[in-house]
């Protein structure tokens, strides 16, 4: 459809223009919206030659534009007697406030590099400077072990004792542990001498507090205020003391066993 040629009178108004174009095309104004991106009030108001709600004579051209395509009108000789209509073309003094505005709107999302590598350069330092005063602490530490262990292994009495630890596996080591435990909860150890054992611990309120496989060796102690609930699966492996008081004969290799004890076993387990 053109409007170019048509006589003053006769001509269709911008808006009649695009309406009619739009109803011999049979689009619905939502399509006609979601091919142009132009919302749906504002193409209603401009077939009815509303143009209040463009925005501006720029942003009306460019939506008169859009829906001209989206019809299958030529969009030049609408432009043009929008112009007539409504005031003409802009001034030039209009073009470059837009484009100050434009060349202004996205300089606040450029980032801040400068305040980015700043702000790098001090966390790299201080995580340096922190690493530098733990490992002096720790280098401090662990050398008054080493001057601790040299008398010990200089004179000729101490060898014969050190063997000592290796052969109480854990007797010593378990009864120590659980004699510093306070008298008001339960404490268990439980060491794996025959083998690796899988092992869960609940506390009083079913919350699981230990899961998983203690290796041959390894051992494990466990506390709670009133009951320990415990699952050994491979209970003839597993050497448990409660309360500092080892407990034998939970069951086979291989077998599994479920266990509870209290503050006062034991005597009561």
């Amino acid at each position: 459809m053109s409007i170019g040629n048509s006589s003053e009178e006769d001509r269709p108004s911008v808006g009649q223009a695009i309406q009619q174009a739009r109803i011999d095309a049979r689009l619905t104004v939502d399509e006609v919206s979601t091919s142009t991106r132009v919302r749906v009030p504002i193409v209603q108001a401009i077939e009815q030659d509303d143009f209040s709600r463009c925005g501006g004579d720029v942003y009306a051209r460019g939506h008169i534009r859009a829906l001209a395509r989206a019809v299958g009108l030529e969009a030049a000789p609408l432009v043009a007697r929008y112009d007539e209509e409504y005031g003409g073309r802009p001034s030039p003094a209009p073009a470059a406030t837009l484009f100050d505005a434009e060349r202004i709107r996205p300089e606040p999302r450029r980032p801040n590099w400068t305040a980015a590598m700043v702000a790098a350069i001090v966390a790299v330092v201080g995580f340096v400077g922190f690493t530098l005063f733990n490992g002096g602490g720790e280098s401090t530490e662990s050398g008054a072990p080493q001057a601790d262990e040299s008398p010990s292994s200089s004179p000729e009495e101490k060898p014969s004792k050190e063997p000592s630890p290796t052969r109480s596996t854990d007797p010593k080591p378990s009864e120590s542990a659980v004699a510093g435990a306070p008298a008001d909860r339960v404490t268990v150890r439980l060491t794996a001498e025959k083998g690796n054992s899988w092992i869960s611990a609940r506390d009083h309120n079913g919350r699981m507090i230990h899961e998983g496989v203690l290796k041959k060796g390894a051992s494990k102690t466990l506390t709670d205020d009133k009951r320990l609930s415990l699952v050994l699966g491979n209970a003839g492996g597993v050497k448990l003391y409660v309360n500092g008081k080892e407990i034998k004969d939970l069951g086979k290799a291989g077998q599994v066993q479920r266990v509870s004890y209290t503050r006062g076993d034991p005597e009561a387990g």
